[in-house]
């Protein structure tokens, strides 16, 4: 059995005033896994505050263990920070920072060298969709974006059409299933039955309170990548408690 994710994607946002709801968010109760990624100012006291009661992670890491790369930060470094997973290939890092697929995968590879999971964000444009390309655009982001060596322990998918992010529109259910059931074909015939089975997949994208049920009982939905929704408790506990009564 794949154990269902609940993840919290910040982004830019949060300073130590934030930290207080990680407090509630840790007692949400349930069988769900739940992870934030804060900002990376955030991660060290984040994971001191929260003692492995939910998991923090990263949002991003270069593909270079160390070096002359000003500003960046290695895969390492956040393993040392109490991180234990790091999304890669969100689409504001490949749009805002012009990552492509090669990029990620590299960066994937860094991480699970360095002992993180990672998260690897994959998601059409509208432009795409329209053009009823999405499943190409989604086929080519995964055999690029995800390296040789996948397991269930050391990746998660998270499919994230670019035009559902913060925007409020959200694909309806039959749309997310078919992604979500050409995602597990797609990783069963490169890495087996047992790896592709094995590997969970979220959907992200305008995910809250009042819509996540419906998309959790869509076929081969693990879980969530959310945004906005898990900068406060408030908003993200009842998505944690939409996605434990799904697995019951």
């Amino acid at each position: 059995m794949r154990r269902k994710l609940a993840a919290g994607n910040w982004k830019m946002n949060g300073t130590s005033d934030a930290l207080a709801e990680l407090d509630a968010m840790a007692q949400a109760s349930g069988g769900a896994e739940v992870l934030i990624c804060p900002p990376a100012t955030l991660i060290a006291r984040a994971a001191d505050r929260v003692r492995g009661a939910i998991a923090i992670g990263g949002q991003d890491c270069h593909a270079k263990a160390s070096g002359a790369h000003t500003g960046d930060l290695s895969a390492t470094m956040l393993k040392d920070a109490g991180a234990s997973h790091v999304i890669l290939g969100h689409s504001e890092r490949r749009s805002d920072h012009d990552e492509h697929d090669e990029d990620v995968r590299a960066k994937t590879q860094a991480a699970w060298d360095a002992g993180l999971v990672a998260i690897v964000c994959v998601g059409e444009t509208l432009t795409e969709r329209e053009a009823q390309n999405t499943l190409d655009i989604i086929g080519g982001q995964l055999a690029g974006s995800v390296p040789d060596s996948a397991t269930g322990h050391n990746l998660v998918v998270a499919y994230e059409p670019v035009w559902a992010i913060g925007t409020g529109k959200v694909p309806d259910t039959e749309q997310i299933g078919d992604v979500h059931d050409f995602i597990r074909a797609r990783l069963e015939r490169r890495f087996g039955a047992g790896v592709g089975r094995s590997v969970r997949i979220l959907y992200g994208g305008s995910v809250k309170a009042s819509n996540a049920a419906e998309i959790f009982d869509v076929s081969n939905v693990d879980g969530a990548l959310v945004g906005g929704a898990s900068l406060r408790a408030s908003d993200f506990v009842p998505i944690i408690d939409a996605l434990n009564a799904s697995a019951g």
